[in-house]
C-alpha cells in the first residue's frame, strides 16, 4: 500500500516529502498509523532492497486495496494567513499536506560490473616441489604466487599481500619450509606480528604442519615489535626495565601530562590531554625528540612543552611507557655497535607481518638486525596502509628495493575471500591512487549478488534502512554474527547505534567507543539543558563554565553565594565577579537566557545555547586541538539531528541518559556474546571479515573525511581511499554501500571515491 491515514489525514507516499519518512516510520511505530481502507494499525517500511510501502501490523499477509482516484482526492488545503509586521504570511503546511515537485525515494542500486568473471586455477597441487605435494595433501594448497613466496628463503623478499590473499598461510609456510626443509635453527629466525593475537595465530598454524612440534615452534622468536624489543631491553638492563617501571594506563600518563598542564594553565576541560598523548606517541615512533620538534601550531607548541616534561618527569623517577621499549631499544644498539654486533650474528632471518604499517623506529631496527645477512621477508599490502596517525607510513614498503637493492618483489593477487563483484569494485576503487605498487586482484568465485549502493535520506533513516534489512535476513535463517557495519569515526555511529540499541538484535561495538553523549562538546551543550531544569545542578554548572570562559576555580565561588544569598547555583552564577564589565554583563544576560531554555523546542535550545549564550563564539575560540577528524562544530551538527526527533528538552535528555547507559551496557554485554552484529571503525575492522558488511556515510566529508578534503596533501586522500577500500575488502558476500542525501543536517554528495563505481 502507499497510502495510509495519520491524525485523519491521507498520506500519500508519491507526493510525501521525503524528509518526513522517518517520521512517518516513528509514527507507525507508536501505532499513529491506520490503513486507510480497513483501518487497521499499519507501519511504513523502509529498507533496502524494496521500496517503501505502508502494511499492517498484526496481520502482514494482509493487503488492503489504496483508496480509488476519486476517492484519493484530498482537497487541496488553503493555508490560513497570520498578520506580522503589515504583512499577510501563511502558517506552515502539517506533515500531511501534500507538497508538489517532493523528491521522490531512490531506489538502491546494484553495482554492475564490466568485467566478467574467469576462473583460474593458480594451484600448483600437480607441480614438482615435493614439500608443497606434501603441504598439498594435508589441504595446504598454494597458488603459485604464494608457492614461489614460500620456497625463496635466501635474501630480501617483498611480498605484495592484497586483500584476501592468504598472507598468514604463506608466513606459516614458509616457515615450516624453513624449518622442515632447509633445516634452519628456530633460534636464528624472527617472526615479527603487529598484534599478541596473530603471533599466537601464527604457532597455532604451524603445529598442524608436517614435522612440526613445539618444541620447535617455541624456540622461534616471535611476537609483537614490542615484546620482543622490550624483552631483549629486559635481558641486559633488569632493574631499569622492571615491568613495576612501566606505565601502563593511559591515566597514568594522562595524569603526568595535566600536571605539567598546570605551568601553561591548560584545562582539563579544555584541553585534549588524550590527542596530546597521541601526538607524543606519533614524535617518538619518528624518533623526534622533544628538543627536535618543530612545532606548526600552538597547540603542538604547547604539545612540545608537555612531551618534554612527560619525558624529564619518567627520568626522574625512573619509569618508561610501552614506546620506550622501541626507542630505548634502538638507542641501546646505536650506542653499542659490538652488541648490536652479537644480535647480528644471533639473528639470520626476519619475517615481518603487516610490513605497510611500519614507523620509523621499527624499520630502523629491523634495517640494524639485518644489517649483516640482509634476509628480510616483509609482507604487506600498501592498499590498506590506513595508520598514518600512528606513524606508520608506507613509503618503507613502496622504497623497500632503496634499502635492500637486490629485493625480489613478489605479488599474491587472487583473494579467496571476496566475490568476483565485491573484488572488482575494490580494485576499481584503489586504482585511483597513484602513490600504489600496481597490482590487481581476481577472485576465485562469483555470485549472482552484486553491490548494492543505496540512498536514505540522512543518518536516521540510513539507520532505519539497515536495522530493518538485518531483522528480515534474520528472520530468514542469517547469524548475526555475519554482518559487520562500518563507519570513518565512532561519531558517525550515533544514529544506528541508537537503533540497534532499540531493536531486539545483539550487537557489540569497540570497548573504547564512548557513547556519543559523553563526548565533550555534547555534554557540555547537554548541561546547559541540565541546569535550565535543575538550578542546583553542580555537575552540569561545572561542564557549562569553560563555554561561558570561566575557570573551574569559579565553581567554589558560586556555591558559596548561593549558600550565602540563599538562591539557586544559576542565581549565583549570574553574580560571578571577573573584573571584566563585559563579561558579567554577559554572565546575568546568560542567566535568563538559560532559564529559558526548558521551555524552547529541543532544537530551538541548541540554537539559543549555540548563537545567543555564546557556544559558537567558544568553539571558534577553542579551536579543534588538533583532533581534525572529529570537530566540536560537527557535534553539535549531530546533536541537533537528534534533537529533531523529541518534543521537549526533559525527553531528549532521558534519551541521552538512556543512550550513555546502553552504551556502558552494549560494551559489558558484547565481551560474551559470541553470535553478535559488529559496528566497527574501519580502523578496527582491519584484517577481519565477515559475510555481509554494510559502510555507512559514504559521502564526501566522511569518506573521505572532511580533514582530507581540506588538506593539500595529496597523502591524505590517498589514505582516505584505501579506508574505503579495506572496508570493501571485509566483505565476503554481499556489500552495501550507503550515500544519505543529507549529512548532519547539510546536503551531501556521493563519495568521489565511487565515481568508478558508475553508482
Amino acid at each position: 500500500m502507499k497510502t495510509a491515514l495519520y491524525e485523519n489525514k491521507l498520506i500519500k507516499l508519491e507526493t510525501l516529502e521525503r524528509e518526513k519518512f522517518q517520521k512517518i516510520y516513528n509514527a507507525g511505530k507508536r501505532d499513529e498509523l491506520s490503513c486507510s481502507s480497513c483501518g487497521q494499525p499499519v507501519r511504513l517500511y523502509l529498507g533496502i532492497d524494496r521500496e517503501p510501502y505502508f502494511f499492517h501490523v498484526y496481520s502482514v499477509q494482509k493487503i488492503c486495496s489504496d483508496p480509488s482516484p476519486e476517492q484519493n482526492q484530498v482537497k487541496e488545503e488553503v493555508p490560513a494567513y497570520v498578520e506580522q509586521n503589515g504583512f499577510r504570511l501563511p502558517k506552515g503546511r502539517a506533515i500531511t499536506a501534500e507538497k508538489k515537485n517532493s523528491k521522490p525515494f531512490r531506489p538502491a542500486k546494484r553495482i554492475q560490473t564490466d568485467s566478467p568473471f574467469r576462473f583460474s586455477n593458480q594451484s600448483i597441487q600437480n607441480l614438482g616441489e615435493p614439500y608443497l605435494q606434501k603441504l598439498a595433501k594435508q589441504g595446504i594448497v598454494l597458488d603459485r604466487n604464494q608457492a614461489a613466496a614460500v620456497v625463496k628463503t635466501d635474501g630480501a623478499l617483498l611480498v605484495l599481500a592484497g586483500a584476501g590473499s592468504g598472507k598468514t598461510r604463506v608466513l606459516t609456510a614458509r616457515t615450516a619450509y624453513m624449518l622442515d626443509v632447509k633445516r634452519i635453527d628456530p633460534r636464528t629466525i624472527m617472526l615479527v606480528t603487529f598484534t599478541s593475537k596473530a603471533a599466537l595465530e601464527m604457532k597455532r598454524r604451524l603445529l598442524s604442519y608436517p614435522n612440526m612440534n613445539s618444541t620447535t615452534i617455541n624456540q622461534l622468536v616471535t611476537g609483537t615489535f614490542h615484546s620482543i624489543f622490550y624483552r631483549i631491553l629486559l635481558f641486559h638492563s633488569p632493574e631499569k626495565w622492571s615491568g613495576e617501571k612501566l606505565l601502563k594506563k593511559d591515566w597514568q600518563r594522562d595524569r603526568i601530562l595535566k600536571e605539567a598542564g598546570k605551568e601553561l594553565g591548560l584545562s582539563e576541560k579544555e584541553f585534549a590531554f588524550d590527542l596530546a598523548l597521541q601526538q607524543i606517541g606519533f614524535w617518538k615512533n619518528s624518533l623526534i625528540a622533544p628538543n627536535a620538534v618543530n612545532p606548526e601550531s600552538k597547540w603542538e607548541s604547547d604539545v612540545s612543552f608537555l612531551y618534554q616534561k612527560y619525558e624529564d618527569y619518567k627520568m626522574q623517577t625512573d619509569l618508561f611507557d610501552f614506546d620506550d621499549m622501541l626507542v630505548g631499544c634502538y638507542q641501546l644498539f646505536t650506542s653499542s655497535p659490538q652488541l648490536l654486533e652479537r644480535y647480528q650474528n644471533r639473528f639470520h632471518y626476519f619475517l615481518i607481518d603487516e610490513f605497510q604499517d611500519i614507523n620509523k623506529v621499527q624499520y630502523e631496527l629491523i634495517k640494524l638486525f639485518s644489517a649483516k645477512n640482509k634476509n628480510v621477508f616483509a609482507v604487506g599490502d600498501d592498499d590498506q596502509a590506513i595508520y598514518s596517525f600512528r606513524g606508520s607510513d608506507p613509503r618503507y614498503l613502496l622504497e623497500f628495493e632503496t634499502d635492500f637493492p637486490n629485493a625480489e618483489v613478489i605479488a599474491l593477487n587472487q583473494n579467496y575471500r571476496s566475490t568476483h563483484e565485491i573484488v572488482v569494485a575494490a580494485n576499481q576503487i584503489i586504482s585511483s591512487n597513484k602513490s600504489r605498487r600496481p597490482k590487481k586482484m581476481a577472485a576465485q568465485y562469483s555470485s549472482a549478488q552484486h553491490p548494492i549502493v543505496f540512498f536514505p535520506y540522512d543518518e536516521e533513516e540510513e539507520a532505519t534502512m539497515i536495522v530493518t534489512d538485518l531483522q528480515e535476513k534474520m528472520e530468514n535463517g542469517a547469524n548475526p554474527s555475519d554482518f559487520a557495519i562500518l563507519f570513518r569515526t565512532n561519531a558517525a555511529s550515533r544514529a544506528i547505534f541508537e537503533r540497534l540499541a532499540n531493536s531486539n538484535l545483539p550487537f557489540a561495538i569497540d570497548q573504547d567507543a564512548d557513547s556519543f553523549y559523553e563526548r565533550r562538546i555534547v555534554k557540555s551543550m547537554l548541561a546547559f539543558l541540565k541546569i535550565s531544569i535543575n538550578e542546583d545542578d553542580t555537575a552540569a554548572l561545572s561542564d557549562i563554565l569553560p563555554p561561558l570562559f570561566l575557570k573551574q576555580a569559579v565553581l567554589k565561588d558560586i556555591k558559596a553565594t548561593s549558600i550565602l544569598h540563599d538562591c539557586s547555583c544559576l542565581e549565583a552564577l549570574g553574580q560571578v565577579k571577573t573584573g571584566h564589565s563585559f563579561q558579567e554583563k554577559k554572565l546575568k544576560n546568560a542567566v535568563a537566557l538559560i532559564r529559558s531554555l526548558k521551555t524552547c523546542k529541543p532544537l530551538g535550545a541548541i540554537e539559543v545555547i549555540e548563537k545567543e549564550i555564546g557556544f559558537q563564539e567558544f568553539l571558534k575560540k577553542r579551536g579543534t586541538e588538533a583532533n581534525q577528524l572529529e570537530k566540536g562544530s560537527d557535534d553539535v551538527r549531530d546533536l541537533k539531528v537528534v534533537a529533531k526527533n523529541f518534543a521537549t528538552v526533559e525527553a531528549l535528555l532521558e534519551h541521552a541518559r538512556h543512550m550513555a547507559a546502553m552504551n556502558k551496557e552494549v560494551k559489558k554485554m558484547g565481551v560474551h556474546l559470541n553470535n553478535k552484529i559488529t559496528l566497527s571503525t574501519i580502523h578496527r575492522a582491519k584484517g577481519l571479515e565477515y559475510g555481509t558488511v554494510y559502510v555507512i556515510g559514504a559521502v564526501d566529508g566522511s569518506l573521505p573525511h572532511d580533514f582530507a578534503l581540506g588538506n593539500a596533501d595529496q597523502a591524505a586522500m590517498e589514505e582516505e581511499r584505501r579506508l574505503l577500500y579495506v572496508a570493501v575488502t571485509r566483505a565476503r558476500n554481499q556489500l552495501y554501500l550507503s550515500i544519505p542525501q543529507r549529512r548532519r543536517g547539510k546536503k551531501a554528495q556521493r563519495s568521489r571515491f565511487l565515481a568508478p563505481l558508475h553508482s
